[in-house]
Parts: structure tokens; C-alpha cells; sequence
């Protein structure tokens, strides 16, 4: 039996846009995907995702790890669920996703591509000082779905934080895949940021206000 034609998940209008917009890149970007041999749920159409991402410019390569086996990469990358994304640039800058990224998470991806790659957050002066202050970690948990039109906006600014500070970290998670977690944080509606395990933030907020609801939950930071 010939071997199974692998499905393409972007469509070729998707692919041409893409494409421009990666003209922006500067610096190499590594997409680095977790995903297991009997893979899970959406595994299988994460990993071909970022393949046909990664295939869209010579500055995107991908890196795929099994979840069971490459403990070391496991430990080092600090994934607990799977599928697992990572966006790393020079260095890994704590901008992460769980599960599948698909809808208006995608947007989201292709920006974090782009600031990775210009090593630039976009962020206003007054929110980068802030940010170099902090002295403490600081775990952002944004869950979010597919067909919310705020919530790429909410993952997006958490990972331009995460971008900023060696002291942040944030990880987006598609809420209907991991209903433990939904369960665990009480979201019931999206997008829901958990900080440090602490406290949340509802829905998306201006950047200001970002800033100054992560520092008031975590008032020891700075």
C-alpha cells in the first residue's frame, strides 16, 4: 500500500500572504514542536502546520520532539502537555503554545514569527523600563479558542511581554483542548490570563493595563 499523502493545512492564497509577510524577517526563527509516536489529538495537524510554516522562508526551521522520549528537551523547554509549541529566536524567550493554532491564533503565531525574528516587541518605552525591572518569574497562562477575534490580540501582547523580560514567560493554551485546565481556572469565557497561578485577568486589555494588572498581582516583582 502506498504511503498516506499527507494533508496540506494552508491554503495556497494563505501561503502567498504569508510568504509576504515574512520578507519582514531579520534574524533566524526556530519553531519547536512537541508531539509523541501514537500522536494526540491535533498533533498530527500542529506538526504540519508549522512544517508548511517553517517551509515559507529560508529564516523558519523547524525542530520536532517526541514528548515520551526526548526527556532532556522536555525538562529543558519546562512542556507538561502536548501538542507544544515554541517560538524561539536567539534565545528561548518563554513564547509558547499549547495545542492547536488554528483561527485567529494563527495571526497571532505569524506576528510572534516576526518579533521574534526582529528581536522587537513593539512595545511602548515606558512598558520595556518597566518590564526590565522585574526581579522575579512571572507565568502567564492565556487560554483562548479559534474563533474568538480578542483573543490573538491577548496572546499576542502577553508573548511581546514574554519577549521583553527573561523574567516572563507565556504560554497561550486552546481552551477546548485541555478541559482540565478550563476546569481547574474556571474559564468561562475567553480570553482569561492566569498569572503565577494567582490571580486573572479577563479578557483582552490595553497594553497599559496589561502591565499594570500583572504588576499588581505580583506587587514584589519590580
Amino acid at each position: 500500500m502506498p504511503p498516506l499523502k499527507e494533508v496540506r493545512v494552508l491554503e495556497e492564497k494563505e501561503k502567498r500572504l504569508v510568504t509576504e509577510l515574512f520578507k519582514n524577517l531579520k534574524n533566524p526563527v526556530k519553531l519547536i514542536n512537541f508531539t509523541q509516536e501514537l500522536e494526540c489529538q491535533f498533533c498530527r495537524e500542529t506538526r504540519l502546520l508549522l512544517k508548511e510554516v517553517s517551509e515559507l522562508s529560508d529564516k523558519v526551521s523547524l525542530e520536532v520532539y517526541n514528548f515520551q522520549l526526548d526527556k532532556e528537551k522536555v525538562s529543558q523547554y519546562g512542556v507538561d502537555k502536548i501538542p507544544a509549541s515554541v517560538i524561539e529566536g536567539d534565545k528561548d524567550y518563554g513564547v509558547g503554545y499549547y495545542g492547536m493554532i488554528t483561527g485567529y491564533e494563527f495571526a497571532a503565531l505569524l506576528q510572534d514569527i516576526v518579533d521574534v525574528s526582529k528581536r522587537e516587541s513593539g512595545l511602548s518605552p515606558k512598558t520595556k523600563e518597566q518590564l526590565k525591572k522585574l526581579n522575579q518569574k512571572i507565568h502567564l497562562q492565556v487560554f483562548t479558542t479559534p474563533t474568538c477575534p480578542y483573543c490573538a490580540r491577548a496572546a499576542s501582547l502577553a508573548h511581546k511581554f514574554a519577549l521583553e523580560s527573561d523574567f516572563l514567560s507565556a504560554d497561550v493554551i486552546e481552551a477546548m483542548e485541555f478541559p482540565h485546565l478550563v476546569n481547574k481556572y474556571g474559564v468561562l469565557g475567553v480570553p482569561k490570563t492566569i498569572i503565577n497561578e494567582q490571580t486573572s485577568i479577563e479578557g483582552s486589555l490595553p497594553e497599559d493595563k496589561f502591565l499594570s494588572e500583572i504588576l499588581k498581582a505580583v506587587p514584589s516583582s519590580i
